[in-house]
């Protein structure tokens, strides 16, 4: 989720396309179609009647708030900087890229299904948190497994490809707050980067802030009540050999067919690339890092 976000980066001009919005009550030709013309365009896409109930919603809106306006005293037992804990949460992280440094807070909590096995490692404040999150997780993985499902129905996989050792069950809930900034050398959000992953379920937060670049500009995404705004990550653009994008985006706010990439499991994916900012522009160019020989790959692991 998003909260304010000052926009200092370098202006773009605006993109002059909205994303599309798609009704997941929609037949199932209709929605593989529209999911794989978008993923194509724009591998950003927005869906409604997705099946998540509006008060879920709302409540993890609320819930984010609470979380991060709690006080200092209550959340230090979960601050942690090291990437390997699967639970953490990471204050005033500083990302430098293009001359510009960015902020934000997040809690992160990474997990598999059955999630009930997960949930009492997470933080048990505020009091509702864990029922909430629980609730909230395995509504959405079955919206981003229908869309991956359509998607392989659309390129000629088997319907449940992604439910195996190419995902591992593996996924990550992260909550994000962009607090009000205390160093103005700093701009408060995210740098440009792709999605690392298969697929991301965004909640947006209240405060409009998400920007996808698209054609050299950048398309503001405008909040659709009830709505989650769907984004194609870099492992999906490796699995269709390109033909779904995974496109940059950042977070800001202002004042108004030859095979390119080996096989990756997710697991192995995030091991080559352990931090998202590192390939910040486009799974494009990551082509040749990615286009690695089993002992290549095995080389390049033992070295991260």
């Amino acid at each position: 989720m998003e909260t304010p976000m000052l926009h200092t980066a370098e202006q773009l001009p605006p993109a002059t396309v909205s994303l599309p919005i798609i009704d997941m009550s929609d037949g199932c030709d209709e929605l593989r179609r529209a999911i794989l013309d978008a993923g194509r365009e724009l591998g950003f896409f927005q869906v409604v009647n997705h099946g998540v109930p509006e008060q879920l919603m709302l409540d993890m809106e609320v819930l984010a708030v609470e979380f991060f306006e709690m006080p200092e005293a209550d959340k230090a037992t979960y601050y942690s900087d090291d990437i390997s804990k699967a639970n953490r949460l990471c204050s005033g992280a500083t990302y430098e890229t293009g001359g510009e440094r960015y902020w934000h807070d997040y809690l992160h909590l990474a997990y598999n299904f059955p999630v009930d096995d997960h949930v009492k490692d997470w933080p048990d404040m505020p009091q509702r948190l864990r029922r909430i999150m629980e609730e909230y997780v395995v509504k959405t993985r079955r919206v981003g497994m229908e869309i991956l499902r359509l998607v392989c129905e659309g390129i000629g996989l088997r319907p449940d490809y992604f439910e195996g050792a190419i995902s591992g069950g593996d996924m990550v809930l992260q909550m994000n707050h962009y607090p009000r900034r205390r160093d103005l050398t700093v701009a408060v959000g995210q740098p440009p980067h792709c999605d690392r992953s298969l697929i991301t379920v965004l909640l947006p937060g209240p405060i409009p802030g998400l920007e996808v670049t698209y054609n050299g500009g950048w398309i503001k995404v405008k909040r659709i009540p009830g709505a989650f705004v769907i984004n194609f990550g870099s492992q999906l653009e490796v699995v269709t050999n390109g033909m779904l994008k995974s496109i940059e985006h950042r977070e800001f706010v202002d004042g108004d067919n030859p095979p390119r990439y080996r096989s990756l499991t997710f697991a192995e994916f995030k091991r080559a690339f352990p931090f998202p900012f590192l390939f910040p522009h486009n799974v494009g160019k990551l082509g040749p890092s990615l286009n690695l020989t089993t002992n290549d790959l095995q080389k390049a692991q033992k070295e991260i």
